[in-house]
């Protein structure tokens, strides 16, 4: 099953990213963990759920950057 969405672009695909305070965020948590220091149960959930959207937001960034050309 297919699944089709139409969706306005912004005109500025910079906003296809992570706010800076978030993106610190995600840089501060995989820093301590890539250090060697254990990440508790909701910092591995709020990693893993910023990672995800990080994702999801390079994913539209280059559908849209496509649609567009």
């Amino acid at each position: 099953m297919t699944l089709t969405i139409d969706v306005e672009l912004p005109n500025d695909l910079a906003r296809f990213q992570l706010p800076a305070a978030v993106q610190d965020r995600l840089q501060e948590l995989l820093d301590r963990q890539d250090a060697g220091l254990p990440l508790n149960a909701a910092e591995r959930s709020e990693a893993e759920g910023l990672v995800d959207l990080a994702e999801l937001l390079t994913l539209l960034r280059q559908r849209a950057e496509k649609a567009i050309q």
